[in-house]
């Protein structure tokens, strides 16, 4: 380690290298306090260049490195050994250019992400990925870890956002693929290789990503269910009836609604009286002509006769539309106030979501009766966080001494019904021993392959992803 801090002082300024535990904590603790980095070096370069060359001193020096963005990550996939280099992506923040006719936007991967939103606002674009750290989570690791958020109905993941891509290989070579085009068919698609990656096989420093015209229209309503299953009924209504301005289609439990409006000051219940089911649904367009009010009391009107939905509220302003959404985030800040929670983000076929949702919290109950589900988020695109509080006499440890067997439940349930453990968070280290029992062994041993061939010294990210 002291010939590679020899070198580094070398690469980087003043501000590049940190040293001291003091300064150093930040990068150190994981978001969810699960794990907590034991690196003594954290190396916070300004541009492509010295992230290669930082890559070329640890090759020389057979030091592994740890890619970190806004370090919000959830799995661990940021977390560095006491061997091991953390490589702050943070000063890579411009944006490169920004391309009005062709709508994209070319930014280093240190932007965060609400910044990077702004940008495109300001030039009255829209870049669409939204998620709840948006405000100090980067771009960098959006893609890395193919994030999600709340808009994936309508604009897919951070993947479907990716025209180009520059990354540092584990070589110390720069792949520059920062052309934007949407059509080039000239072999492997490297830059989607990287993107879900999590820093294993290259180091993402920059991107194209696409940009759409701004949403200068929306409307936003929170409705009440008449029971679970009537939300795939709402979905397949609400898609057909929008004309494609569904955006965003959000599963709110009972439960949920209830941590929210206890915890949280700004959480009000707008309902007269309780039910146990609700979806927060948004429309998006653009122009003049497009009338989504219209669209969406048509829809209302039609649900509500057919008895999908029993109640709603509609926002009839922008101050109501973010009260509605404040329901949703404070569901999330509030299951902190309710003790210990086991948290999963599984996604199964849109269709089969209310029959996992039964499943399972009828398994975690009958295993462990007084167990809280608060199963909630996208179900328009079929990713659940099935989040669950403990008992309310239960002691704190005792309940998440048994986290492994509510996981192997709840995880069971989701494989038979043909779905993934990980829908949107990754894999880090939190989900090594789930990729080992439910991943198929002939693709983890392709990706083996793939890591081997590209890193074969094992230098980035080590213990991530693969078990």
């Amino acid at each position: 380690m002291e010939k590679l801090l020899h070198r580094l002082r070398s690469i980087l300024d003043d501000k590049g290298l940190v040293t001291a535990s003091s300064e150093a904590e930040p990068y150190l603790n994981e978001s969810r306090g699960r794990y907590r980095s034991e690196a003594s070096v954290i190396a916070r370069p300004v541009d492509t260049a010295q992230v290669a060359a930082i890559v070329h001193a640890c090759r020389a020096q057979k030091v592994s490195l740890v890619p970190q963005g806004g370090n919000t990550g959830l799995c661990g996939g940021a977390v560095a050994g006491p061997r091991q280099l953390i490589l702050s992506l943070e000063r890579l923040n411009h944006v490169r250019e920004l391309d009005l006719v062709n709508n994209t936007i070319t930014v280093e991967s240190g932007c965060i992400l609400a910044n990077l939103q702004q940008q495109a606002a300001n030039a009255s674009r829209y870049f669409p990925l939204s998620l709840g750290a948006e405000g100090s989570c980067q771009i960098g690791g959006n893609l890395s870890t193919n994030a999600g958020g709340v808009n994936v109905l309508r604009y897919g993941n951070a993947r479907e956002q990716v025209l180009g891509i520059e990354a540092v290989m584990p070589t110390g070579e720069v792949l520059s693929d920062l052309n934007g085009l949407r059509k080039n068919n000239t072999g492997y698609d490297l830059k989607q290789l990287l993107v879900g990656s999590e820093g294993t096989l290259g180091i993402i420093t920059a991107a194209v990503l696409r940009l759409y015209p701004y949403p200068d229209r929306s409307a936003t309503a929170l409705v009440a269910l008449r029971d679970l299953g009537a939300s795939i009924e709402l979905l397949q209504t609400a898609s057909h009836a929008s004309n494609g301005s569904l955006s965003s289609f959000e599963l709110i439990p009972r439960l949920g609604m209830q941590f929210a409006c206890q915890h949280i000051p700004d959480c009000k219940d707008p309902f007269d009286r309780p039910y146990d089911w609700y979806v927060l649904l948004a429309l998006q367009g653009s122009g003049a002509t497009l009338s989504l009010d219209a669209i969406l009391q048509t829809l209302l009107s039609l649900t509500l006769e057919k008895g999908i939905i029993v109640d709603a509220v509609v926002a009839s302003n922008e101050t109501q539309a973010e009260r509605l959404w404040r329901l949703r985030g404070g569901m999330v800040e509030a299951q902190r106030f309710e003790g210990g929670s086991i948290k999963h983000d599984i996604s199964v076929k849109v269709s089969r979501v209310p029959e996992f949702i039964h499943r399972a919290v009828d398994a975690v109950i009958e295993r462990l009766p007084g167990i809280r589900p608060c199963p909630f988020g996208h179900v328009g695109d079929g990713n659940i966080h099935f989040n669950l509080s403990q008992p309310l006499e239960m002691d704190t440890r005792e309940y998440l001494s048994l986290q492994g067997e509510v996981n192997r439940i709840v995880l069971d349930i989701v494989a038979d019904l043909g779905g993934s453990f990980s829908a949107e968070h990754g894999i880090g280290m939190l989900k090594l021993e789930e990729m080992q029992r439910y991943k198929d062994p002939v693709s983890v041993d392709l990706m083996r392959s793939i890591k081997q061939a590209i890193d074969p010294d094992g230098l980035f990210n080590p213990g991530k992803v693969l078990p």
